[in-house]
């Protein structure tokens, strides 16, 4: 899976505010200064993830971003999909909805199995677990494994 630099802003950002309230929501330069991310980047990014209920926003001298929903209840998946689309697609079409044929079948049953997989991290992660430091210790396992750190 390659990670955008539109994901990884996503997860930074919504860390970022996962500090903040609605009465006292952060500026969006303040989110950019941060985590070094270009403020107009940032803006589509927020944008998107309003749209998607997982930021709230307000326009003023008072305005700004703050997170809509408890950092505890917004996974890592929720992050992604609402800026990028479903977590695992090949040529922008959902697994199960892919038709193989011949010696090719078996391709629609492995891309459902790396979805699967995707989820079995994303959607086990929250932005809570990240602001804590702490990943869930199913995931954290997975990072344990000598092999999971390999470059290839």
């Amino acid at each position: 899976m390659r990670i955008t630099a539109k994901v990884d802003y996503a997860v930074r950002a919504a860390i970022e505010l996962a500090g903040t309230s609605r009465t006292a929501p952060m500026k969006g330069d303040r989110i950019a200064a941060a985590q070094d991310i270009p403020m107009k980047f940032l803006e589509s990014i927020l944008s998107e993830l309003r749209r998607a209920g997982i930021v709230g926003s307000r326009r003023g001298a008072e305005g700004g971003y703050w997170l809509a929903l408890p950092p505890k209840d917004i996974t890592v998946a929720d992050l992604i999909r609402a800026v990028e689309g479903p977590l695992a697609n090949v040529q922008g079409v959902r697994p199960e909805d892919l038709e193989f044929q011949g010696s090719a079948q078996p391709l629609q049953r492995m891309w459902v199995c790396v979805r699967a997989g995707l989820r079995g991290v994303l959607e086990h992660v929250t932005v809570a677990d990240l602001v804590a430091g702490k990943l869930p210790a199913k995931v954290d396992r997975l990072a344990d494994d000598p092999d999971a750190w390999a470059p290839r």
